[in-house]
């Protein structure tokens, strides 16, 4: 054993120190994510033996079934948060309207997150996770609401998610590169296991769900194309989990190209930009790669709604820039 491991919540302090003007409530924060992730870590791994498995009887926001796990995590998250003393507003996945954290126990930062994401794949036992991004409200004479929260993710603080696969594993980044830290069942503690993690420049693996092909624009068919094709060099190999989480781990690992368009039937896009597309293209930069709706950077668009969709393209920056050529060369 390391007598001397460098901890997720050693690190935080470490990073804090290199900070004249931090107060510590950013490191207090991140605490209270480690713990509801480890806690959310603890139920995934005994979901069966606990009976948390199935439908919660009542459906989210996006009008998807709630599993019990996923009302666990989401509770788990809010009380975390709000027990912080470091949060003046909360937007989560399962959460119609934004939470403002009352007065006296309110905080500078604001927390966007997804609780439990891929929770479709609970039932197989298929990796799922944890997202969130972290802003800090500027205007400290107004009283926090909604709007507070709308910012691009270029003025992202902070973001992260946790991995419940094989292990859990927690990646973050409070914008000075991309670190991994796997939690150690033993002492029970986020250790750093990949420290300033890169994106390759390119990659050999082109990542979207095929079936919805026949709703695809030409451009996002004709590079797909162009993937399987020999003429173009070695074919990509295809990877989906259908788990944003796992399927970004393993760009962000790998490299290649994570991808989830619009289509005829969702021509905004399907995921979320503030708690799925924002968190997840802030770490792939931080990591050297690049993501992009199509037409412009992810940490570029300017939220106007807190459960709006984007269409995301990320990963190696040869790979999207490739993308971002069809597009244009087809025009759509």
């Amino acid at each position: 054993m390391d007598s001397d491991c460098m901890t997720l919540t050693r690190f935080v302090l470490a990073e804090q120190k290199k900070v004249p003007s931090a107060t510590g409530e950013l490191t207090q924060l991140l605490n209270s994510i480690q713990t509801a992730v480890k806690a959310i870590s603890s139920a995934v791994r005994k979901a069966g033996i606990a009976n948390l498995y199935g439908i919660a009887g009542s459906t989210n926001v996006q009008g998807e079934e709630v599993k019990k796990l996923d009302v666990l995590s989401n509770e788990l998250f809010i009380n975390m948060l709000k027990s912080s003393f470091t949060t003046c507003v909360l937007v989560s996945e399962e959460d119609e309207q934004a939470i403002v954290v009352e007065n006296e126990r309110a905080g500078k930062y604001m927390v966007t997150f997804d609780p439990l994401d891929g929770s479709s794949n609970i039932d197989c036992l298929a990796s799922i996770g944890s997202i969130f991004a972290i802003y800090k409200k500027t205007d400290n004479n107004s009283a926090p609401n909604v709007n507070d929260v709308l910012k691009p993710g270029r003025e992202v603080v902070a973001a992260g998610y946790c991995l419940y696969g094989s292990a859990t594993m927690m990646v973050l980044s409070i914008g000075r590169g991309v670190n991994g830290f796997m939690l150690d069942p033993a002492i029970g503690e986020f250790v750093l296991t990949e420290k300033n993690m890169k994106v390759p420049q390119k990659g050999k693996i082109y990542s979207i769900n095929e079936g919805y092909s026949y709703l695809w624009d030409d451009a996002i068919k004709e590079y797909v194309r162009q993937k399987k094709d020999p003429s173009f060099g070695k074919p990509y190999g295809a990877r989906y989990v259908g788990s944003m989480v796992a399927d970004v781990h393993r760009t962000l690992k790998y490299g290649g190209i994570f991808m989830y368009p619009a289509t005829k039937d969702a021509p905004k896009g399907k995921l979320r930009l503030m708690y799925e597309a924002i968190p997840m293209a802030y770490l792939v930069e931080q990591a050297g790669g690049l993501a992009t709706n199509g037409q412009k950077p992810i940490l570029d668009i300017q939220p106007e709604q807190i459960h709006q969709r984007t269409p995301i393209f990320l990963g190696s920056k040869d790979d999207v820039q490739d993308l971002l050529t069809v597009i244009k060369k087809q025009g759509n």
